[in-house]
Order: structure tokens, then C-alpha cells, then sequence
């Protein structure tokens, strides 16, 4: 699972970047400041725990595997999609061809799917590695 927590992470953070500059340079004359406010909380929250979910697959390659980042590294990719992925509608909703009115139950999801995340990564922390590398 090591390395595909670290291709996560890697897939994550280009796609931040490349979010990040289509917001500030494509949405940007198409959104309200509020939107835009929107749009720039999920790019935020997408490079936090992409560092988060790069942090569990370099912890594992130092320590060996454990069940806790396995957790931790599901939680945060899933908090990924459904918070900064719902923000991003919820930011584009007057440019989307769709209704995303669904997405804003989705937002504190993923949220808490960060929280839990972070919990899990504090417990493959607090308990020693399973399996060495």
C-alpha cells in the first residue's frame, strides 16, 4: 500500500496545482469573491492532506506497515474528494450544467473523513508498526 499512498499523494498535489491555477486564472473573472473564497478553502484543504497522505506513505517506508495508516491514508483521500471535491461545485454551481445542491451535505462528510484521518494517523503513531519493510 506504501507506494500507492505516495501515488495518491502524488496525483493530488498536481492536480491542486493544476486546480489552483484554473481557479485563479479560468474562474476567477467567473466567480463572486465569495465563490472564488469557496474554490480557494478545497484547494487549500486538498494540499493539506495531500501532505497528510504523502506523510503515511513515507511513515510507512521508515516504519513498516500498519493497519492505522492504511486507515489514515483511505480517510484522507476520501476527505479529499468529498470536501474540497463538494467545494469546487458547490464554488461553480451558476457555471455548471447540472445541480450540485447535493454536494453541500457532502462537505462536512469529508471533513470528518479529516478528522478521522488524523486520529487514525495518531494511533499508527501511538502503537508500534506491525509488519517491518
Amino acid at each position: 500500500m506504501t507506494n500507492r499512498k505516495i501515488y495518491f499523494a502524488a496525483i493530488s498535489g498536481a492536480l491542486a496545482v493544476a486546480l489552483g491555477a484554473f481557479g485563479a486564472h479560468g474562474l476567477k473573472p467567473h466567480l463572486d469573491v465569495y465563490q472564488l473564497a469557496i474554490y480557494e478553502k478545497g484547494i487549500q484543504y486538498q494540499f493539506y492532506h495531500t501532505l497528510a497522505l504523502l506523510a503515511t506513505g513515507l511513515f510507512e517506508t521508515q516504519k513498516g506497515t500498519s493497519k492505522w495508516l492504511d486507515y489514515a491514508a483511505w480517510l484522507f483521500l476520501g476527505g479529499i474528494l468529498c470536501f474540497s471535491g463538494s467545494l469546487y461545485l458547490l464554488a461553480c454551481r451558476e457555471l455548471l450544467p447540472f445541480p450540485v445542491a447535493w454536494a453541500g451535505p457532502v462537505t462536512p462528510l469529508g471533513g470528518v473523513g479529516f478528522i478521522a484521518g488524523w486520529i487514525m494517523l495518531w494511533q499508527a503513531v501511538r502503537k508500534p508498526p506491525r509488519i517491518p519493510h
